[in-house]
Order: C-alpha cells, then sequence, then structure tokens
C-alpha cells in the first residue's frame, strides 16, 4: 500500500463483508479466506479519528501560509492505530471519488496517500518514500532539495488532500539524521497542501515530542489515543460492544449467538482490551473451528489458541519461584 497503485487497490477493494441472508452459502475455503481477512468492526478510536480527520481537512482547506493541524493516533501495540489509519483513508478516498468523479480519458485523481517511516530515517530516506509513492522518478544524484521540491510540485499538482505517515516513532530528533528528517516533516506540511495525520507505538513516550522540534510538532498536532478498550465506561461497555459485533459477522455453521459476549470479561484479561489481539484471537478461533468440523466457537476453543507475546504474557505473567531457605 506504500505506492499509489496498490493504495488504489487496497482503497477500491470492497473490504470483506459477513455472510447476509438469502445469499448463496460459501465454500470451505471461501470461509476459511473470508476469516483470514475478516471484517474491520467500528471502535471508539475509528469513529473519534474519522470525525477528527474530517474536521482538520475543512479546517485547512483555505489555509495558505502555515502548516495545517495535524493528528497523531498513539497507543501500545496491537491496539488498531493501523486498521484505524487505514479505515479512514479508505473512507476519505471513497468519499472524494463520489464527490468527483474521474472524467474519461483523465488520470485517476490521487486524494490520499500513505507513508512508512523507514527504520534509522533520514531527510532523505524519508523523502524518497514519498516520490515512490507517486513514482516520481530520482537518482542518486539528484539533491535532497531537488528531491523535495519534486514531491512537493507532483503531490500538489496530484491534488492529495489526506496524508498518512505510519511508524513516526521511529523518528528521533534527537539525532543529527533524525532532526533533518523531522525538519523535512515541517518542510513538507506547510508546502503540501494537505492535512497530515501521523501513527506510532506510544509517542508522547518516545524522543519525538522532545526538544524545540518536537515542541513544534506537539503544538500542531492533536493526539488521539488508541489505547486498550475498557471492560467498562460509565454505562457502556465497548469492548463487549466490539465483541458482539465480531460474533455477529462469523460464517460459522453452528456457532450460538451470544457466546463471545458471555465471555468478555475472559477476552478483556485474554487480550488486555487491545483490538488487534482480539481480533486475531477470532479470526484463530473461527479458523480451527472450521478445520475440525466443529464449526462453533467456545471458551475451549479460544483457550487452546497461543495468541501474540504481548498477550500471552499479560494473560500468563510469569510468577517468581519460591527462594528455598539454605
Amino acid at each position: 500500500m506504500t505506492t499509489w497503485q496498490g493504495w488504489q487497490h487496497f482503497a477500491t477493494t470492497a473490504p470483506p463483508a459477513p455472510p447476509q441472508p438469502g445469499e448463496t452459502p460459501r465454500s470451505l475455503e471461501e470461509r476459511l479466506a473470508y476469516h483470514s481477512a475478516f471484517v474491520t468492526v467500528r471502535t471508539p478510536a475509528i469513529n473519534t479519528l474519522a470525525t477528527s480527520v474530517r474536521t482538520l481537512m475543512i479546517l485547512g482547506r483555505h489555509q495558505q501560509t502555515t502548516a495545517r493541524p495535524s493528528l497523531i493516533v498513539t497507543g501500545p501495540a496491537a491496539a488498531g492505530k493501523t486498521t484505524a489509519l487505514l479505515n479512514v483513508g479508505r473512507t476519505c478516498h471513497l468519499a472524494h471519488l463520489h464527490r468527483t468523479p474521474t472524467p474519461p480519458g483523465h488520470h485517476p485523481q490521487v486524494p490520499v496517500a500513505y507513508v512508512l517511516v523507514p527504520p534509522g530515517a533520514t531527510a532523505k530516506t524519508l523523502t524518497a518514500e514519498f516520490a515512490r509513492y507517486l513514482g516520481i522518478p530520482t537518482t542518486t544524484r539528484m539533491t535532497q532539495a531537488q528531491i523535495t521540491e519534486a514531491v512537493c510540485h507532483t503531490y500538489n499538482a496530484a491534488g492529495v488532500q489526506l496524508i498518512l505517515i505510519d511508524e513516526i516513532h521511529r523518528l528521533n530528533p534527537r539525532t543529527t539524521t533524525g532532526a533533518q528528517a523531522a525538519d523535512l516533516l515541517k518542510d513538507l506540511t506547510e508546502r503540501i497542501r494537505a492535512t497530515f495525520v501521523y501513527a506510532g507505538l506510544d509517542v508522547s513516550a518516545t524522543p519525538l515530542f522532545s526538544g524545540v522540534r518536537g515542541a513544534q510538532l506537539a503544538g500542531r498536532a492533536t493526539l488521539i489515543d488508541c489505547g486498550p478498550l475498557p471492560a467498562r465506561r460509565g454505562q457502556a461497555r465497548p469492548f463487549t460492544d466490539v465483541i458482539t459485533d465480531l460474533e455477529n459477522a462469523l460464517d460459522l455453521h453452528h456457532h450460538r449467538p451470544g457466546t463471545l459476549p458471555r465471555h468478555a470479561t475472559y477476552l478483556h484479561q485474554r487480550t488486555a482490551g487491545r483490538i488487534g489481539s482480539l481480533t486475531r484471537l477470532i479470526r484463530q478461533a473461527a479458523i480451527t473451528a472450521i478445520t475440525d468440523g466443529t464449526e462453533r466457537i467456545t471458551k475451549k476453543t479460544l483457550e487452546a489458541i497461543q495468541l501474540d507475546h504481548l498477550a500471552e504474557q499479560h494473560h500468563r505473567p510469569r510468577t517468581r519461584r519460591p527462594t528455598t531457605p539454605p
């Protein structure tokens, strides 16, 4: 997805959809493929991000002299940050194409860009990622200023309105190369007429906001916390709501509705409220239920699944062995 062709394919391909009444039953292979990809449910983080992006895009639409306000999606691993980012990007892409269809014979519009910050990012490698997304030709003999000029001109000419930058925690303004990359981002936000949205691991605890450069970013960006979902929030049960939506999307022949919400407390403890871990657990359980022929998910099914190390460490914390007296 870090090229325009890849992003366009992602954004315009219909996401997996749950089975509908009266629909021809899917084959075993089709159901395995469906649960492998599975649906994206609307979480509070996705709703908050979608509203904030829409507002900031309108806010910055006619801003010419300074960088537009931006957003940073932050949270721990497996909390659904990238999923939220991609979901909002796809929605923006499709909404733009619906409002302004591409005339026949014209190049397709490019409303959204998706860029990954490379490990150990420098200004030149980061600019190269921006160039690679739109296929902007670069050579080793081009200077940093020349590549940046080509990127800014092409992005503005293509009408890019939303730029999604993932893995922003890889940027470290405390190092010389990291500081130069941070300066580059500031330059791009001022020269490209688009709204920038970043995502990264616990960015408030990284060097990203440190020093003069970090203060500039912090002064322009709104932080959206994509942390673990609480079991309760007042009278609401947001984690159980997500479990219910995921269960309703299952395509299993003998699964009993209401089984997974009844195990909400167990599932919250098992996954620490992380959406990524929860989704993976349910997907794996569904695939297991299909392959072993049971066609239902039970607590026994869930217990048998080995999750990501982070979730397993939370669920089964290591305990110290009692020391024996001499």
